[in-house]
């Protein structure tokens, strides 16, 4: 009989000594919801201050490649009207020339001097 008393002993101690520290942190339902509100509340604090953090970042990344855009847009229509002047310039003075051709032409077939 003692075997049996020592092990109901050491069986009641280890239930005791398992079921004690379980109790004493135990937590009431409210207090478990009150938790879990504020892990959600930081959470969301969280995920909003980082989306507003990537939200500016690609606003300013938007606005420099928009920046460049507009400045290379600049750039090229100066570019284009500047190559606009030039043909219309060359095309003149091919037309003039042409027109100096054809009047020394003329003039040849009806027999006169070129003098322009």
């Amino acid at each position: 009989m003692r075997t049996s008393q020592k092990f109901l002993g050491l069986l009641l101690a280890g239930v005791v000594s398992v079921a004690v520290p379980s109790l004493a942190h135990a937590q009431t339902a409210g207090q478990d919801m009150h938790n879990a509100a504020d892990d959600t509340g930081h959470a969301t604090k969280k995920v909003a201050h980082k989306t507003a953090h990537g939200t500016k970042k690609a606003y300013h990344k938007t606005a420099n490649v928009t920046k460049d855009a507009g400045h290379d847009t600049k750039v090229g229509a100066k570019d284009v009207g500047h190559g606009t002047k030039v043909a219309a310039k060359d095309t003149a003075h091919g037309a003039t020339a042409v027109g100096h051709k054809t009047e020394n032409l003329g003039d040849k077939i009806a027999g006169k001097p070129a003098v322009h």
